[in-house]
């Protein structure tokens, strides 16, 4: 296992851009809990998703202890903003109690439903990109950030299926929220690369179609494909390294939106931090790519 300590990241010496450091931060999951807050890794920041801290205990008594060493962005994945139902009240103000509590640098949800009649589903599904859809979400999104009392950042989703009755590209949807709610927007990297090798987009095209300024925070992670009714699916799981190709579309994401915090999701077979740490640091070594080329450019 790596210990940071001796391998110093690249980004070391960094940039601020708002409250989360413009470096390679790692999704922290219950399995590396310990092994931080004991040893405190070499790692730019960490982020955890907000409904594993609702119920108190050890798991929150460790993040309060890594919160006091490293910034932490929460990342909810069970607020359900394009339930057309409305949120959950209930869970919006859990939320609102861990933030009050970790005080974290970003706040972000998916652009996606997960539940119907009360009854909450075990993934983040996706929505038609229609105008009614639209209007449910931008409402949805203002509720959020009245009640937390601070702009939220919408990520962009994976997906295998489309609406026929969409009408609406997701890129320029996305905008539209941003544009009609204040809100940021999460760049997950590797969700705009599986959707568009799954339905034929352009991927270049889409990280286009995002509004430049918008972008606080980008997500990376690994994918799989597999073969379902004759055709290759790729597969947003978060259980390998991230692939060639998404690296390559992460280096055109720094050239659009300029060196954003950047983090490494892994939560399918999780390994040894040292991985982790192997692939935030390339991502580091990007950044400083991104950083360089961009002073050679204005110089």
């Amino acid at each position: 296992m790596l210990n940071a300590r001796q391998a110093p990241s690249p980004s070391a010496a960094r940039y601020e851009r708002g409250p989360i450091p413009v470096g390679a931060g790692i999704g922290l999951r219950f399995p590396h809990q310990k092994f931080v807050a004991e040893t405190r890794p070499e790692v730019a920041w960490f982020e955890v998703h907000t409904e594993n801290y609702m119920g108190g205990g050890t798991p929150l008594r460790y993040l309060e202890d890594i919160r006091r060493h490293y910034p932490i962005s929460l990342h909810g994945v069970g607020l359900s903003l394009g339930s057309a139902e409305g949120l959950d009240r209930t869970h919006l103000k859990r939320v609102r109690d861990v933030v009050a509590r970790i005080e974290p640098g970003l706040v972000s949800e998916h652009l996606s439903w997960s539940i119907a009649g009360g009854i909450y589903l075990a993934d983040l599904l996706p929505l038609p990109m229609t105008e009614e859809a639209l209007a449910v979400v931008c409402r949805h999104v203002n509720e959020a950030q009245d009640v937390l009392k601070r702009k939220i950042l919408i990520e962009n989703p994976s997906s295998y299926l489309q609406y026929a009755h969409s009408t609406i590209p997701e890129w320029e949807f996305l905008r539209s929220v941003v544009e009609r709610t204040g809100c940021g927007i999460l760049c997950d990297v590797n969700n705009i690369y599986v959707s568009a090798c799954n339905h034929g987009w352009d991927a270049s095209a889409y990280l286009a179609g995002l509004p430049e300024t918008a972008v606080s925070e980008i997500h990376l992670a690994g994918h799989t494909v597999k073969e379902i009714g004759g055709r290759h699916l790729r597969i947003d799981d978060h259980s390998t390294r991230v692939s060639a190709d998404v690296w390559r579309l992460y280096e055109l994401a720094l050239a659009r939106f300029g060196r954003v915090p950047t983090l490494i999701e892994w939560d399918t077979n999780i390994p040894e931090f040292g991985v982790l740490q192997e692939e935030a640091f390339q991502a580091d070594r990007a950044l400083q790519r991104a950083g360089e080329h961009a002073h050679a450019e204005s110089a």
